[in-house]
């Protein structure tokens, strides 16, 4: 975006999202009351960005009469698309970098995210896969008995012993552990979710290259591989299974509109992929929504409001996505129209091309820089046209 900005003499403007940062329409009592959080949507993001963007046309000088590209990653991304879509008049464009805007209801197996991750993983070293699939009933057999438990808890360095109500928990935190490492497989180093040498599943595939061991080998080597994660910088004394990101992310906020209108299915069934097998169940996900911020879930009113995949009638967004990035899944990787274009990355993973420019940046990424500039060039020039009547 830096370089972009630079080369098309643009301004960089930043919004921050209602409810996330400092953005707290209710102060610190943002959060306290379902009810303070019913303008937490991405409707209403939306708005705050029309406003904002007439409020800086009007208050800047020169910015009048120029055109205005949406750029966004990720969740970024998707308000990206639709921001062109409901506002076609404010935004000339929109790149959407890794975005899953197809990730809801049915419009994409609900198995292919972690289908991706499990491939990730198993390019590295088929070996590395199978260690993670084998690891889950290894971690259930020494859970069995008490011994085990405490074996269990000194093998992967814990900082505070597990008991056997926690195995649920540990297992859903390695689970998300393997997710995070696949969105962040940069060919350098980065600190996005944590501090990490470059090609970080390499590095942890290292470690599990036999899945032929025993229990508790299995598990000091599923250690080491964590310890690549949240320990690359070799200041932590133990692994807490509450930390996942260092950064903060807005995890508060997010588990709100996850729990109304994101509503993403998420499923496994062991074979195509290196995790236990868990079917998509609504009535539960809606049961734990209920219960944490006293809201249940409409899962079909993302399609209902943005279109699903009837999105042909929109212009000038373009989708790039890393075939890396297990997110790309539900993401739109094929060109719908002339001017809805899909830019794949190989080796790509999550939002990889709005990162900084990097002496280690593939060919491919540079590749695809090159393509969003051309585009977003030719959204100027059409908004510069003289047929184009301006008032």
């Amino acid at each position: 975006m830096w370089d972009v900005a630079e080369e098309l003499k643009a301004m960089l403007v930043f919004a921050e999202h209602r409810y996330y940062g400092e953005s707290l329409p209710f102060g610190e009592d943002s959060f306290k009351d379902s009810q303070n959080l019913n303008f937490l949507t991405s409707e209403q993001a939306l708005a705050d960005f029309a406003e904002l963007i007439k409020h800086l046309k009007k208050t800047i000088p020169g910015a009048e009469n120029q055109p205005v590209i949406a750029i966004g990653g990720s969740y970024g991304g998707m308000l990206a698309a639709w921001f062109r879509m409901k506002y076609p008049h404010l935004v000339v464009g929109a790149l959407a970098a890794s975005a899953p805007i197809w990730q809801f209801e049915d419009l994409v197996p609900c198995g292919l995210f972690m289908k991706i991750v499990t491939e990730d993983f198993r390019k590295s070293n088929s070996n590395c896969s199978e260690s993670i699939r084998r690891s889950w009933a290894a971690i259930d057999r020494l859970a069995s008995t008490s011994s085990g438990l405490r074996g269990l808890s000194q093998m992967l360095r814990l900082c505070s012993p597990l008991t056997s109500e926690d195995i649920e928990r540990l297992k859903d935190w390695i689970t998300e552990t393997w997710v995070n490492l696949a969105m962040v497989d940069y060919p350098y180093e980065s600190n996005f979710l944590q501090p990490l040498p470059a090609w970080p599943i390499k590095v942890v595939c290292q470690f599990l290259n036999n899945p032929d061991v025993s229990d508790s080998l299995m598990l000091e080597n599923i250690f080491q591989a964590l310890n690549v994660y949240y320990n690359y910088s070799g200041q932590v004394k133990c692994l807490n299974m509450s930390e996942i990101a260092t950064s903060s992310l807005g995890s508060q906020g997010w588990s709100y509109q996850a729990c109304t209108e994101m509503v993403m299915p998420f499923c496994s069934n062991g074979v195509d992929d290196m995790f236990e097998p868990q079917q998509w169940n609504l009535k539960k996900f809606s049961d734990d929504c209920f219960s944490q911020w006293h809201v249940r879930p409409r899962p079909s009113w993302i399609t209902t409001m943005y279109g699903g995949k009837n999105i042909s009638s929109h212009t000038n967004i373009v989708f790039s996505n890393g075939d890396l990035d297990p997110w790309s899944g539900g993401g739109v990787t094929k060109d719908i129209s002339d001017t809805l274009v899909a830019v794949i990355i190989p080796q790509g993973a999550h939002h990889l091309d709005l990162r900084a420019n990097n002496a280690y940046d593939p060919k491919a990424l540079l590749l695809a820089r090159s393509l969003e500039v051309k585009y977003m060039k030719q959204w100027i020039r059409d908004f510069y046209k003289p047929s184009r009547r301006r008032h």
